[in-house]
């Protein structure tokens, strides 16, 4: 299921990321990669606060959606 139906507060572990390499890459190096404990923080209509490798990050929702946990 995609990131964006998660449950806030709760960790979950990423099982794969959609999309092309580049965006797949971009993910990686911002700490969001297979295998990962994600946390959502805060959902707004516009995107999602994830809490990853100790790192907050603001994802839209298209980029969310990619995110499989």
């Amino acid at each position: 299921m995609p990131i964006t139906l998660a449950d806030k507060g709760q960790q979950y572990i990423v099982q794969r990321i959609c999309g092309q390499d580049e965006v797949r890459r971009h993910l990686e190096n911002l700490g969001v990669a297979v295998g990962a404990l994600i946390t959502v923080v805060a959902e707004s209509p516009a995107g999602l606060i994830i809490n990853a490798r100790g790192t907050r990050l603001a994802l839209d929702m298209a980029l969310a959606r990619r995110i499989m946990i």
